[in-house]
């Protein structure tokens, strides 16, 4: 499904008339003299909304228009929200600020004469975060997720979820319910070893629309073999660059080191199966070191003795080497008008064609939200065309989560600034 949010900024004015003018206990029929349009829709919660449209007929110029507003969770009727003027030629906006909008509703204006919009359903996305206790964990040892959903959604469900491969499919793992912060605390182990990106999702209720978590990767190692160790530099690395594998060995059911021994490095691709990447001689205490360079793929590896008349070979437990792909996004210009288009564009490395990518966004809450999806295309190329809302500005990036060839990424955060533009320069309402 694809979402488009805009961030939208502005100061409203006028509010004194409007609450003179009372509640309306129902949505009113349409009059077609008066057409209405909201921008984003679905939005994301604590972003800024634009209502505009235009009175149309004769005398259209300088005439009331009174926005009205349900907020589905809510017993009471329709509300008047705002009051502001047509232009000369009858169009009118109203800008709804970052930081007002949490919760599903409806939209309708009324202007003179008994002229009344058509009703819209203006959906909000809940907002979640995430964190996990580690990004990296032995089998069978429990990670920590905490986080939050907003608005406060106490005492209903949210969903642990692990991506399927390297589709768009997620399973479930775990549920928890919302403590009364609207705070959830989820702990999962996994048994066998590998990378795993996951997140956290509000269903959604007549509240909310539902809301994800931007996924996390973590990296869940095998558990290490009694003295013969293994651990990596860096656990995740971008692609192309370099990480060192080290440890430390003992002589055979003790805790006496083991130097002067030779030890073989092993590694294997996806794909592809074990072979021998470098021999070494253990140092004083033990130790062993082997650099590997120039990585572009994931990579399990191990480290093995050599077998010799006074004793079996031996070896380490399996090492998950995560290598991050690099994504890069821009665009040709870093401000435009409401209704205004922005094309981002940009590239992965290495070759994801075909694969999904996420356009996000910098939510209230601080957290990256995905307002839009789309798929790479030939050449490991995507672009995002986002249409420019209310005055302010706004952070987005592009997000790709990860497959057994490498670590998601995302790429360096890119600014759009919006700025005021004739209301008749919006595109049409109805």
């Amino acid at each position: 499904m694809r979402i488009r949010v805009s961030v939208l900024v502005c100061a409203l004015t006028l509010l004194a008339s409007v609450t003179a003018s009372g509640t309306a206990s129902a949505a009113p029929q349409q009059d077609h003299g008066l057409t209405i349009a909201a921008t984003p829709n679905p939005v994301i919660a604590g972003q800024g909304v634009l209502i505009y449209g235009r009175l149309l007929g004769p005398a259209n110029g300088d005439r009331m228009i009174r926005l009205y507003h349900h907020i589905s969770s809510s017993h009471r009727g329709y509300t008047p929200v705002a009051v502001t003027t047509t232009d000369p030629t009858g169009y009118y906006e109203f800008p709804r600020p970052d930081g007002l909008i949490y919760s599903n509703r409806d939209w309708f204006v009324r202007g003179p004469d008994g002229t009344q919009s058509r009703t819209i359903d203006e959906r909000v996305r809940a907002l979640v975060s995430v964190a996990p206790s580690a990004v990296s964990a032995d089998t069978n040892h429990a990670v920590v997720f905490t986080g939050h959903v907003t608005p406060n959604h106490a005492f209903e469900q949210v969903f642990l979820q692990q991506q399927i491969g390297s589709s768009d499919d997620w399973r479930t793992l775990r549920t928890t319910t919302l403590d009364p912060g609207s705070n959830y605390f989820i702990a999962h182990r996994w048994r066998r070893p590998g990378e795993h990106d996951v997140r956290v999702v509000f269903g959604g209720d007549n509240r909310n629309a539902s809301g994800a978590s931007d996924p996390v990767t973590v990296e869940v190692q095998q558990a290490q073999v009694p003295g013969f160790t293994i651990d990596s530099s860096d656990p995740i690395i971008a692609t192309g660059g370099s990480v060192t594998i080290s440890g430390i060995l003992d002589r055979a059911g003790t805790t006496t080191p083991a130097q002067s021994t030779i030890v073989q490095l092993w590694g294997r691709a996806p794909d592809h199966g074990f072979r021998a990447l470098a021999d070494e001689v253990t140092g004083p205490g033990g130790s062993y070191s082997f650099t590997q360079s120039n990585l572009t793929t994931n990579m399990v590896y191990y480290v093995a003795t050599m077998s010799n008349a006074q004793s079996l070979p031996r070896r380490s437990a399996l090492l998950f080497q995560g290598i991050r792909d690099i994504v890069t996004m821009q665009t040709a210009t870093g401000s435009a008008m409401s209704g205004q288009s922005v094309t981002f564009a940009g590239t992965v490395q290495p070759d994801k064609s075909g694969r999904v990518i996420a356009l996000q966004t910098l939510g209230a809450d601080g957290d990256w939200h995905t307002v839009e999806l789309g798929i790479v295309q030939p050449g490991s190329t995507f672009q995002f065309t986002w249409t420019v809302g209310a005055p302010g500005s706004s952070e987005f990036r592009a997000r790709i989560t990860g497959d057994q060839h490498n670590v998601g990424a995302a790429s360096a955060p890119v600014t759009i600034t919006a700025t005021a533009p004739p209301p008749s320069s919006l595109p049409p309402a109805s």
